[in-house]
């Protein structure tokens, strides 16, 4: 006879292998039953108001008779698609925001071309942004409107509302990157925050590759956890396979991560070059066009949403904005998550919104 422990580990795992066996089944019996059009993102109803080149404006349906008076402009990043707001329908920063009471745009960005090579930050800032910004006003009969800037589109709002602080009411930046000389974070030392082009040959990259491609991007986020981001979440993937809705959950989640656009080249020389690696956002030194983005012009009330755990943008990144914006009216938040649990984690989805429409309500 074998020793208990030893009897006690043979059935602990065949009954381990008989579940996980079970899960299998189970799992490559949803996964037949799945279609692409089940794990399409981007659940909340909208409209197209407004397209140029590349880009759309979206306006999502309002779910209450009487939307807040002044619209919220969603603006995201250039990287992966803005859809990660709206994920599906129990997992939708615009969904809650929509049941609160705003009324909400969005800006897409679309996929950029060859054609596209040659747009730069003032294309996109001095040219669609404020296009857009103008298309909300002028259809709303309003002189401002509050902007949502996410990530990457969080510094674009930064950049836009010091141009243009006439026309934004209410600015809210969600783990958005203000200090870029950040030697600790992996993805900072990647841009050249410390080294320069010695880190990374931005004009190279540019000039031999004309667009960066969406792929390579996508690598280097993940490169940034590789076996988290890699290698561990398959491997547990069996662990959920039973499950019809953690497996969506999962799809959607990986559709998003890998529908990465091409970056315009010439934009991505600028952001790396002056925002990464020279730090010019914080100096007062960056130029969109031929306009001077001065942080000191932000006068107006300022929520600035940040992760504690985020891996992508740190805290102190986002923290730094304090110390060079002028309005009297600042409020910061902390949510226990990293940067992706900022739009999927249940906990946020339940405190988030509150907090931005709360906010909001008090200065309208």
């Amino acid at each position: 006879m074998l020793p208990f422990l030893t009897q006690m580990g043979l059935e602990d795992t065949t009954h381990e292998y008989t579940e996980l066996t079970q899960k299998l089944v189970k799992g490559i019996e949803n996964l037949s039953r799945l279609r692409e059009e089940d794990i399409e993102i981007g659940a909340s109803p909208k409209d197209v108001v407004y397209q140029e080149d590349k880009i759309t404006l979206y306006r999502f349906k309002p779910v209450v008779k009487k939307p807040l008076a002044v619209p919220v402009l969603i603006v995201y990043a250039l990287v992966n698609r803005p859809f990660m707001v709206d994920l599906q329908e129990n997992r939708s920063l615009v969904a809650n925001l929509l049941k609160l009471g705003l009324d909400v745009y969005l800006i897409d960005w679309g996929y950029p071309t060859r054609a596209d090579r040659w747009l730069t930050l003032d294309d996109y800032i001095n040219g669609y942004i404020d296009n857009c910004v103008d298309f909300i006003r002028e259809t709303n009969q309003l002189e401002k409107v509050n902007l949502l800037g996410v990530c990457q589109g969080g510094t674009f709002s930064l950049c836009y509302s010091s141009l243009y602080p006439e026309k934004v009411k209410n600015l809210i930046v969600m783990v958005a990157p203000v200090d870029f000389n950040m030697p600790n974070s992996l993805l900072n030392m990647r841009g050249g925050c410390t080294l320069g082009a010695e880190a990374l040959d931005v004009d190279l990259m540019v000039d031999s590759l004309g667009n960066i491609p969406g792929d390579y991007l996508n690598l280097e986020f993940l490169m940034l956890k590789p076996r988290q981001l890699g290698i561990q979440k398959y491997l547990d993937f069996p662990e959920i396979m039973d499950s019809e809705d953690k497996i969506l959950n999962f799809l959607r989640m990986e559709k998003w991560i890998f529908d990465s656009p091409d970056q315009a080249g010439e934009t991505y020389r600028q952001f790396m070059k002056d925002f990464y690696q020279g730090n010019k956002l914080i100096k007062g030194e960056v130029m969109i066009g031929d306009k001077q983005v001065n942080l000191s012009n932000l006068t107006m009330p300022i929520l600035n949403l940040y992760a504690e755990k985020d891996h992508l943008v740190p805290p102190e990144s986002s923290l730094a904005l304090q110390q060079y914006v002028t309005t009297k009216d600042y409020t910061v938040q902390s949510f226990p998550v990293g940067h992706i649990g900022m739009y999927v984690s249940g906990k946020v989805q339940r405190d988030l919104p509150p907090t931005i429409v709360d906010w909001l309500k008090t200065r309208m």
